[in-house]
């Protein structure tokens, strides 16, 4: 059986549970915390980043996009990519936006671990306009469909839902259901599916220093 390292609150890898259960893959989920000193991720990721996808072979696939690339290719069924290829283009593209969301997220949230007199403003402002930014352009996209591509499920709604879930856990200042209202509105639709339900991320502790 397959094991997925993970950590609670990791969109990355929120998308890599709700595509296995997507497709009824059997995995052992395996939770750590990479900053942690006794996280085992460096064994199986050069990169030390979760998540981690272990195969049966004792190989391990990792980053999450690449993840997903990787499940689509070794089991299409069903499939989360759509068939053509300005459908696959469109579904990448809410990747892409949904990974530099989370990724601005990550760095804003370490930032603000620092002593007070040690932030920089301007990091934050930048991560806080590219948070806004990505979001925005989510709401834009998306616009009142139930579906972020065509008329199914699929991976661009795993990489909205997973970025849009991660603010709600570290960004709870930002009200983006008030500013995109038909975002919210989509967000709750997708979170009927029970591979959203059971996948909801929710905060860790970090032991380890790591600013």
């Amino acid at each position: 059986m397959m094991r997925l390292i993970s950590a609670t609150p990791s969109p990355y890898a929120r998308k890599v549970r709700i595509a296995l259960a997507e497709k009824g893959l059997a995995f052992e989920l395996l939770t750590e915390v990479p900053w942690n000193p006794d996280t085992t991720v460096p064994r199986y990721n050069p990169l030390e980043k979760l998540p981690v996808l272990l195969l049966d072979d004792g190989t391990s696939v990792y980053e999450s996009s690449y993840i997903l690339e990787w499940l689509e290719r070794r089991h299409p069924t069903p499939p989360l990519l759509p068939p053509d290829d300005d459908g696959i283009l469109a579904a990448k593209r809410f990747d892409v936006l949904a990974n530099g969301i989370c990724d601005a997220v990550v760095l804003l949230f370490f930032e603000r671990l620092r002593p007070e007199a040690h932030r920089s403003q301007p990091w934050i402002d930048r991560q806080l306009r590219k948070i806004h930014g990505g979001v925005a352009e989510l709401a834009r996209l998306i616009a009142d469909g139930p579906f972020a591509v065509g008329v199914t499920f699929g991976l661009g709604d795993i990489a909205a839902a997973s970025a849009l879930g991660y603010l709600e856990v570290r960004l709870t200042e930002f009200d983006w259901r008030g500013l995109y209202p038909a975002l919210g509105r989509y967000l709750d639709g997708l979170m009927q599916r029970p591979s959203l339900r059971d996948t909801v991320p929710y905060p860790q502790a970090i032991a380890a220093a790591v600013v």
